[in-house]
């Protein structure tokens, strides 16, 4: 027997999942929750969706949705300062749930932070589970690193770095995003929502939204950040998108618990027209013995005597950096994307690098297992708590900082 699982906010970004989940084999029913009807409608009118989609369970608000017993979990993809306080009204009613990034968008670091340790509590009282969806957990370079790491193929760590570079006019415009996520019935109330923390004079930075660029060596490595020292650069033309911000542009650098040092770019105003290459979104890992950087492994292999072998250098494709998904998964997870696959066509994964169904596939199984996901409550809440550290120091000129330990 498979699960039951609900969706909640069915614009662009809850749409491209809305299939995912109902082709994933365990999945036995879907249910829909959006304010504006018309884009349940248009779901609905989709036959892929038929099977495990019915009209009669479909809801308005999430205080329905939540009041369905036989549903396992609920997906939230909705504005991303709802997420924290969505999600823990899910737990709170007996449901494990999936959040999309950030695990809440504030301009209160401290705030944030408490609701990081309200998830991680609620957590660990329901017995239910938290899995924040981040996309470069399960890009192929860090499930590549992931492997090589458990293997042991790094040796010692030494450095990493990580970045995401995506200027607000790129070709993924971050005015189009905003202004998606500010109209409509629920987002035309953001700037009344925001109005109390700008009148306290709460200010934001990349660092706010940093998971992107942290997750993928911290998550390989498995390892945490312990200090940070970072500084910012701030918009300087009076462009309105920065208004509520301290910094266009954050560098930090952060001492790891393994011993290696981590810097961190999160850069939003920036030369740089694309976010569609690897190196807009992307990170590096150097060890003694092995190092990853732009779809490259290096190793010498040396030993704890100090001996090394002859240099190994290989260049990777995506496809052998994945791992693979179990056949009758991928199988489903294709003709959702591709209704018009032919039986021979392979398995294209797709969505930040082909992410989304690999983040699908976990949150599925970790349900119907019962147990913790892989990007779990401590997880996420670490991510954030690392943003806020960085930007605490950066508007203290670089003075070192602590990174809080939620949980």
């Amino acid at each position: 027997m498979g699960i039951k699982i609900g969706l909640v906010g069915l614009g662009s970004f809850g749409t491209a999942f809305a299939k995912l989940f109902t082709s994933h084999p365990l999945v036995d029913k879907v249910a829909l929750c959006d304010c504006e009807a018309d884009k349940i409608k248009k779901i609905l009118a989709d036959p892929y969706m038929a099977s495990k989609v019915s009209p009669r369970d479909c809801y308005a608000t999430l205080d329905e949705i939540c009041k369905v017993d036989e549903l396992d979990a609920v997906a939230i993809i909705t504005q991303p300062w709802l997420h924290a306080p969505q999600c823990l009204q899910v737990m709170e009613s007996g449901k494990s749930v999936y959040s999309a990034v950030p695990v809440i968008s504030l301009p209160d670091n401290n705030e944030v932070l408490d609701w990081c340790g309200k998830l991680v509590e609620a957590v660990e009282r329901t017995g239910r589970q938290y899995m924040l969806g981040e996309t470069t957990v399960y890009r192929p370079q860090t499930m590549f690193c992931t492997r090589q790491a458990a293997a042991g193929a790094f040796g010692e760590f030494v450095y990493a770095e990580g970045e995401y570079v995506h200027d607000v006019d790129a070709s993924c415009n971050l005015r189009d995003v905003r202004r998606h996520r500010t109209t409509g019935v629920v987002g035309s109330q953001y700037a009344a929502f925001m109005k109390k923390y700008r009148d306290r004079g709460c200010r934001s930075s990349p660092m706010s939204y940093p998971t992107h660029s942290v997750s993928g060596p911290i998550y390989a490595m498995k390892t945490r950040a312990v200090k940070v020292c970072a500084l910012g650069t701030p918009n300087t033309n009076g462009d309105s998108f920065f208004a509520g911000d301290d910094f266009s542009n954050v560098t930090a650098f952060y001492q790891l618990a393994n011993g290696a040092s981590l810097r961190i770019c999160e850069l939003r105003e920036i030369g740089a027209g694309s976010i569609d290459r690897l190196e807009s979104e992307t990170f590096r890992i150097f060890g003694k013995s092995g190092s990853f950087s732009a779809n490259r492994w290096e190793e010498n292999g040396r030993t704890v005597e100090g001996t090394a072998k002859p240099l190994i250098r290989k260049d990777l494709t995506a496809a052998e950096m994945r791992d693979p998904l179990p056949p009758e998964v991928a199988a489903a997870f294709k003709h959702a994307m591709n209704p018009n696959a032919a039986p021979h066509d392979d398995f294209q994964p797709s969505g930040h690098g082909g992410s989304h169904p690999y983040l699908v596939h976990e949150f599925v199984t970790s349900v119907a297992e019962n147990r913790e996901p892989a990007i779990h409550a401590k997880m996420a809440a670490h991510f954030m708590a690392m943003g806020a550290a960085a930007h605490w120091s950066a508007q203290r000129d670089g003075e070192l900082v602590k990174v809080p330990n939620i949980g």
